[in-house]
């Protein structure tokens, strides 16, 4: 019997079985994400890797070539835009996809009753996971060739990427869940990533940005993830920060938003999708 006093509320047995199909859901979708996107074709997975060196190696030569940017202070130019770029493209790119996904399963989500977030979670977490793993793979080529990248700094830059991914699934998931009913919103995305990437100290150090719009860059969640991937990945400063818990209640309140937004909307998904 419960000794007297005991406050522990027993969990619903239907929610175990809720949260534990969704578990199955998301390995499932997350597995077929993986083989039919990026490991299924050889040009899957090798787009994914070469398109961010690519970029990256445009905006060297265009920024080092010809306008002669060099150095930054004293760090690497390429160093210093490669340990940015790479988590802003790994985002954009779940947030392009994270908004699609719905559409690719639209003949399920008619037939079958599913906790559709499951859906978006797949497509935002495999694309995190092989850009993350992409991201390790340049870093260590950095290091090979000489640049100044402290290996290290992944014991941060890890826990800054899950953090990364928190947002991102939340705002997927709105973005998911209004393009189900009004379909332009994809095409409107990609023109508002670019105004916000340039927004973002990614090319070009905050230090430079004029005094009176500098706190509007600042205040961009964004710039506070690049700031940090280069305290740890480029000077070695591992120690947390406030701004590091702020920034994950930041996350953690837009993907509580996100997937309220989407679980109010999911119930006429079959009517729209």
């Amino acid at each position: 019997m419960p000794q007297a006093g005991t406050t522990d509320a027993p969990v619903a047995p239907g929610a175990v079985r809720s949260a534990a199909r969704l578990r199955a859901l998301f390995a499932n979708f997350f597995s077929r994400e993986l083989r039919t996107r990026y490991l299924g074709s050889a040009t899957g997975l090798a787009w994914a890797l070469v398109h961010p060196l690519a970029l990256l190696a445009v905006y060297h030569f265009v920024f080092t070539t010809i306008f002669r940017a060099g150095a930054v202070a004293t760090q690497s130019f390429l160093a210093f835009v490669a340990v940015a770029l790479w988590p802003w493209l790994a985002a954009q790119e779940a947030l392009q996809r994270g908004t699609v996904s719905l559409a690719n399963y639209a003949g399920l989500i008619r037939k079958a009753a599913f906790p559709h977030e499951a859906i978006v979670y797949a497509s935002v977490g495999a694309t995190l996971v092989l850009q993350f793993a992409g991201y390790v793979v340049v870093l260590l080529v950095l290091v090979a060739i000489g640049e100044p990248i402290r290996l290290q700094g992944l014991l941060l830059a890890v826990p800054l990427w899950l953090v990364m991914a928190i947002a991102v699934a939340g705002v997927a998931l709105m973005l998911a869940s209004l393009q189900v009913f009004v379909r332009d919103v994809e095409h409107v995305l990609m023109p508002v990533l670019m105004i916000v990437m340039f927004l973002t100290p990614i090319l070009y150090p905050l230090a430079i940005v004029p005094e009176r719009v500098r706190p509007w860059v600042a205040a961009n969640p964004f710039a506070w993830l690049v700031t940090r991937m280069r305290d740890a990945l480029l000077d070695g400063r591992l120690a947390p920060q406030w701004g590091d818990l702020v920034a994950l209640g930041v996350a953690t309140a837009l993907f509580a938003a996100g997937l309220a937004m989407f679980r109010r909307l999911s119930p006429h998904f079959e009517d729209f999708v």
